[in-house]
């Protein structure tokens, strides 16, 4: 397909978007929490610490793998070719998805992020109950939910998260979504430099580590969360824990917007870059 105004368009979005990434400065209560962070991991043996790092990130392939192989996502793959060929009749597997036009793609997309941050508010919610069950469960609910929001985008925009090159792509997808929001532009850097770097016949290696010192922020913020839950749920309006309903679902919710926008952002990028390539 020949490159077109709305392409361009949505390729300014993209780079004003990787603009507000590059402009985001932290406070100086995030660069103190992030020095006393790194070094209670540094008081931490070394090995241990590596060790830790490395059963995190076999859990989430572990994950991810559960989610390509389950009847819940072969569902969501068909859902998303036969609202596909609504636009093309032509599309009968995920890599079809690149004839739709961007907008088509963009809207079939949108559809799959609502719900998955619909899932988000509703687990959030749940949780802000404070009931044992929900709060333990909590944190793993949340990596599903937003691993399979960035699968869901990843087919949308016509890449299979099922291959070996996609389905780590995906994953640092994820990674560099969920980094703290000072580092989120040097995740986005990482991202490009991987795409420039390798091709479509790369192979995932044992020695590649996706979560660090840095990212593990974010999990522990969730952990803040639950601890203001815990606080906040016996404070009742009309016997319900208003509180800390708004603190489980709002932060849930604000998660997974922030996941599939970066994802979005990731795919329309590489969506453009191929067109463009294809056009000179």
């Amino acid at each position: 397909m020949a490159w077109t105004e709305r392409d361009e368009a949505v390729w300014e979005d993209i780079m004003a978007w990787e603009q507000s990434l590059v402009d985001y400065e932290g406070n100086d209560f995030q660069y103190t929490y992030a020095k006393w962070l790194q070094a209670a991991f540094e008081a931490i043996p070394e090995e241990t610490v590596a060790t830790f790092f490395g059963q995190l990130d076999n859990a989430l392939f572990q994950m991810h793998s559960l989610l390509q192989g389950s009847q819940f996502q072969n569902e969501a793959r068909e859902r998303i070719l036969t609202s596909a060929r609504v636009f093309n009749e032509e599309v009968k597997t995920i890599p079809d998805m690149k004839k739709l036009t961007l907008d088509q793609l963009a809207y079939l997309n949108r559809q799959q992020a609502s719900r998955q941050r619909m899932y988000s508010l509703i687990q959030g919610g749940i949780t802000g109950t404070g009931g044992a069950v929900p709060v333990s469960t909590d944190f793993l609910a949340m990596v599903l939910i937003n691993l399979r929001a960035v699968q869901l985008t990843a087919m949308s925009y016509g890449y299979d998260p099922q291959t070996p090159f996609e389905m780590m792509a995906s994953l640092k997808v994820f990674h560099a979504a969920t980094l703290p929001d000072r580092l989120k532009a040097a995740g986005w850097q990482e991202l490009l430099l991987e795409l420039e770097a390798q091709d479509q016949s790369f192979f995932y290696e044992e020695t590649d580590q996706l979560t660090g010192t840095a990212w593990i922020e974010g999990p522990i913020k969730q952990l803040f969360k639950l601890m203001a839950i815990t606080v906040f749920k016996h404070k009742k309006i009309s016997n319900l824990p208003l509180v800390s309903l708004a603190i489980g679902a709002g932060m849930n919710y604000r998660l997974t917007k922030t996941v599939t926008t970066y994802a979005e952002k990731y795919y329309q990028y590489r969506l453009l870059q191929e067109k463009k390539a294809d056009s000179q």
